[in-house]
């Protein structure tokens, strides 16, 4: 009993420690209050993983490249349609980016959304597939805790990630809850845009929606804009790895999350 609460006090510290970071600490005249979140002039679009970090793996495909070319393709159809929105990419190129860089780049450009496009992946079943949109929170289920630190573990492909990250331990389960306590400001417009790219995965891509979920993400604690992450398919599941490779399954899926950000600037804006 002795260990366990050690445990958890210095699990706390070290979350504690990992919140009030200089080096991850965004600068004042950066950060935006909940309620000065209005108009979208500027999107801050976040390919995942890259560069010596391939992410998750189908058999001949690699989520990076996937996540790329939805990216690229989503920022050319908000260009277009949308020519006062400054967009802004976190890679636009196969490189590394560090997870806090991704939040911080954000915060330095003033973004008022933030959008990171993953894919996922799960060892039990590879009939398992779908879409899911995750904001900043508490994971209620074990399947969304896997999720978060299989993309958190990224970190370990940093250099110097223990005194970065102030310790901060990607596979441990409390590590994530505590985490999952920041972006609170601005969790109602993360769901909000979350809730519009699931709903259209569904309807306009007729794809399998696993719904809006939180989870504690490194990418996102820091961001001081709305963000979510979207899991984009299941590279674990043949068929659907088949379609995310393929350049249609890419326009759709960048096409599904650009009407949600036409539906949510409409929104925001008004």
């Amino acid at each position: 009993m002795l260990k366990v609460l050690k445990f958890i006090i210095a699990s706390c510290f070290l979350v504690a420690s990992l919140a009030f970071s200089i080096q991850d600490k965004p600068e004042t005249d950066s950060l935006k209050s909940s309620a000065a979140v209005t108009k979208v002039k500027t999107v801050v679009l976040d390919a995942g993983h890259g560069g010596k970090d391939p992410g998750t793996r189908g058999r001949t495909t690699q989520e990076k490249d996937v996540a790329l070319n939805v990216v690229l393709d989503l920022g050319k159809r908000i260009k277009k349609e949308f020519p006062d929105v400054k967009v802004l990419y976190t890679r636009s190129t196969d490189v590394f980016v560090e997870l806090t860089e991704r939040s911080a780049f954000a915060n330095r450009n003033r973004a008022d959304l933030f959008i990171s496009v993953h894919c996922n992946a799960t060892p039990r079943a590879s009939s398992v597939q779908g879409t899911e949109t995750y904001v900043m929170g508490l994971h209620k289920t074990e399947g969304n805790l896997e999720v978060a630190k299989r993309e958190n573990s990224v970190i370990l492909k940093e250099t110097n990630y223990k005194e970065k990250y102030k310790g901060f331990d990607p596979n441990s389960p409390l590590a994530h809850i505590m985490l999952a306590n920041y972006q609170s400001a601005f969790i109602s417009s993360s769901v909000r845009f979350a809730d519009h790219v699931e709903r259209n995965f569904k309807t306009l891509a007729d794809r399998d929606s696993r719904g809006v979920k939180q989870a504690g993400f490194l990418v996102l604690w820091r961001a001081s804009m709305p963000s979510v992450l979207i899991e984009t398919g299941f590279l674990s599941s043949s068929k659907e790895e088949q379609y995310l490779r393929s350049r249609d399954g890419q326009n759709e899926v960048a096409e599904v999350i650009f009407q949600a950000f036409k539906n949510y600037k409409k929104e925001m804006d008004r």
